[in-house]
């Protein structure tokens, strides 16, 4: 199943994950594809996330006053009992009436200690589960930040000369809003001139995405906005710092190249 190429299934199925009602063989499966596949474990993340936020919405219980008691009843039990084999150790023979008192005591020991482990795994279950969840809201947050700090590539670029020879790298990366630029040939202008980018949309006249620097790697700031639509960059070489945008190039186009949007 590529899930990858139907949005919608992907989407019903992630949240149905999250939210515990896919069940049985559907679920092995989906698992399995999300092993496979990292867009499907980006999904079930992302509805990990949006239903570990109400988590927060929820209010604080704390257990019922009768289970302290219970806890406290049979404590007092543990040390009557501890009180009577001590008695007996001690060679103290109790009275008929003592008899029967111990063997009341002993029937109501039995009772209270069964009702207090009851209630002792009840404040268990309910502290495990309040852990459990923290544990898991503290993991998922984790895993959000990761997966928001991991680059969305969303548009590629290769800049090329008149000869078809790759120079310039560009990428746009969506979570940062940053493009990269990265020089992969040997072009290097000169210390008087800079390379400045230009996008070329399919109406109107070019606009300056930014000026290139020497190094090898290069981010600038740009929103989708600033690219979107835009079929073509560009490269000119100009005078020091750059012309402003309005006015477009200037100088000699040295590169250009199609920009295309990734699909997955």
């Amino acid at each position: 199943m590529n899930l990858i190429n139907n949005p919608q299934l992907l989407e019903h199925l992630a949240s149905a994950y999250a939210l515990g009602t896919l069940r049985g063989g559907a679920r092995r499966r989906f698992e399995a594809l999300a092993r496979e596949q990292a867009p499907v474990r980006a999904a079930a993340l992302v509805w990990q996330t949006r239903l570990a936020s109400m988590n927060e919405l929820q209010t604080q219980s704390a257990p019922s006053p009768a289970v302290w008691t219970r806890i406290d009843n049979f404590l007092q039990g543990e040390k009557e009992a501890a009180t009577l084999r001590a008695q007996r150790s001690a060679g103290l023979q109790p009275a008929d009436g003592e008899n029967r008192l111990g063997e009341w005591l002993r029937s109501l020991l039995v009772w209270r200690g069964a009702a207090a482990a009851g209630a002792l795994a009840t404040v268990m279950a309910v502290v495990t589960g309040l852990n459990l969840r923290a544990e898991l809201g503290g993991e998922v947050q984790a895993l959000q930040a990761k997966l928001l700090a991991t680059p969305q590539i969303e548009y590629v670029a290769v800049l090329a000369d008149g000869q078809s020879t790759a120079s310039i790298l560009v990428t746009f990366d969506a979570n940062s809003k940053k493009l990269t630029l990265q020089r992969v040939g040997s072009y290097q202008e000169a210390g008087d001139k800079s390379l400045q980018l230009w996008a070329l949309p399919p109406e109107g006249g070019a606009r300056s995405l930014g000026v290139l620097g020497q190094d090898k790697l290069l981010r600038l700031t740009a929103g989708e906005s600033d690219i979107r639509e835009v079929p073509t960059l560009a490269v000119s070489l100009e005078p020091k710092g750059g012309v402003p945008s309005a006015g477009g190039p200037t100088g000699p186009v040295l590169f250009s190249g199609a920009l295309i949007q990734k699909m997955l």
